[in-house]
């Protein structure tokens, strides 16, 4: 019987980073980059965790001392990855911050308040569904201090993986150019976003929560 090659401790071991890495990077590539298909992204997701599987699997059968850092790695990444996943599409983040509001715009402000400095609301937008459903209102808003912030009110979408709050130039089908406003702090609730100075909100007109993990819309909001 032929005796597995004798494989210095320092490689195994390093080898155990390096492949989580390769599998991350695969089902990143597989799920965000090469596809905004919701559907063919989940497949590609599947048939890289499949290769990279069945890849580990034939290291561990020709060289058993690799069997832990390589096929155990594989096993021990999917299956967090696949629990993050699990988890943060079914469970709801509900959050409930004071929001700016935009002052009313009177039919003919008196004289001493025309020009007192108030919130101004630059754009406005009801949410429309994508590949999840999506409800609520999308306000831009100038604030009295000259700060420009972007609120969700009555706000509900789906849970999802890695949901960031996007301005953009073009819709769900084509962002065009896009500002990312950070990570969505809950799927239900009211929350408020800082717009910057440098933005040109007369381009970024449409809101997207995009789910970046898959490469898809959960909804959007264009600014009237």
């Amino acid at each position: 019987m032929q005796r597995s090659p004798r494989i210095p401790l320092w490689l195994r071991l390093a080898l155990v980073p390096l492949v989580a890495a390769i599998v991350l990077a695969g089902i990143w590539v597989a799920g965000g980059v090469l596809t905004n298909d919701f559907r063919l992204s989940m497949l590609l997701t599947a048939v890289w965790l499949g290769i990279a599987g069945l890849a580990a699997l034939a290291v561990a059968l020709r060289w058993r001392r690799l069997a832990l850092p390589v096929l155990g790695t594989v096993i021990v990444t999917a299956v967090s990855v696949m629990g993050y996943l699990l988890y943060a599409s079914s469970v709801d983040k509900v959050v409930d911050e004071q929001v700016a509001v935009a002052a009313p715009t009177p039919a003919a402000p008196a004289p001493a308040q025309a020009g007192a400095p108030r919130n101004v609301a630059l754009g406005r937008g009801v949410f429309e569904s994508a590949a999840h459903e999506t409800s609520g209102k999308a306000t831009l808003i100038r604030l009295a201090e000259g700060r420009r912030v972007l609120t969700l009110t009555r706000f509900e979408t789906d849970p999802g993986p890695d949901l960031r709050v996007y301005l953009v130039t073009g819709d769900v089908d084509d962002l065009g150019d896009v500002v990312d406003l950070g990570a969505l702090k809950g799927n239900r609730g009211d929350q408020q976003y800082d717009v910057s100075r440098s933005v040109d909100t007369k381009r970024y007109r449409t809101v997207v929560i995009w789910c970046r993990a898959f490469s898809v819309a959960f909804g959007s909001a264009r600014l009237a």
